[in-house]
């Protein structure tokens, strides 16, 4: 790959997933008239079908000797790109249309940290992908009773309200991606885009779901069945419960209700 700038930087990571990284890959060449880059991160070690010897996109290919968590892949990913835009996105989404020339003109005008799509499942519903920050009662729920939805929004929220996004599809300006050191790598899965959209917030930064883009998230939830994942799951949200991120993000929302 040249070292020309690109507008988008995407960068998306294997896990044995690479089959459905091929057609994510043809809906972007399909679909989006914008020049982009695609970092491609094999965590574990798999076959490259033939669509890869000749791909006819920009493709840089990183191999990991041991699998690493979500945070380390995209920040190492981030290093490796040349765009102006940088594009966390999961294997398992798929595009209807172009989504983002609307998720770039949201980006810059409103000021943004991040800005993701109005994600569908696979029948059309909409998928609640918007989300309260946790708060001890939140933590309490999901230790006892696994309720591991308890944190999700259940209505759009306000202008003015604080949220965070899922990681599936984020898009950030590369500027603030860098002002920010990327993603938290102390948190190894889960809670990465929590802590880096209450980092935004506090920094005075926005972040909003832009509902005129969209995206279908073609979603494989075993590993909701298997209880490590629970484990890193909860271990990762208390991280996030006792962190400065979270008492600066309270103290901050105290703040503007005084």
């Amino acid at each position: 790959m040249t070292n020309d700038e690109f507008d988008i930087s995407i960068s998306i990571v294997s896990h044995n997933h690479i089959n459905m990284i091929v057609d994510l890959i043809n809906d972007i060449k399909r679909l989006c008239d914008i020049k982009f880059e695609i970092i491609l991160t094999l965590n574990v070690h798999e076959e490259l079908p033939d669509f890869f010897a000749n791909p006819t996109i920009d493709l840089t290919i990183l191999q990991n000797e041991q699998p690493l968590g979500f945070a380390e892949n995209h920040n190492n990913a981030f290093k490796a790109s040349h765009g102006d835009y940088f594009c966390v996105l999961n294997p398992d989404i798929r595009f209807e249309d172009n989504p983002f020339p609307v998720m770039i003109k949201c980006l810059e005008a409103n000021s943004l940290g991040v800005v993701a799509p109005l994600i569908k499942n696979s029948d059309g519903a909409i998928e609640e992908t918007v989300r309260r920050f946790p708060g001890p009662f939140t933590i309490f729920l999901k230790a006892i009773y696994h309720l591991c939805g308890i944190d999700y929004s259940s209505s759009r929220p306000a202008e003015n309200e604080s949220y965070w996004v899922a990681g599936m599809f984020m898009l950030f300006s590369s500027k603030v991606f860098l002002g920010l050191g990327g993603f938290d790598q102390r948190y190894f899965l889960y809670y990465e885009d929590v802590e880096i959209c209450a980092r935004l917030i506090v920094k005075g930064y926005r972040v909003k779901v832009c509902e005129e883009a969209t995206a279908i998230h073609d979603a494989r939830r075993d590993s909701h069945h298997k209880m490590i994942f629970f484990k890193w799951h909860l271990a990762s949200m208390s991280r996030f419960f006792l962190s400065k991120t979270r008492l600066l993000l309270l103290l901050q929302k105290n703040h503007r209700h005084v």
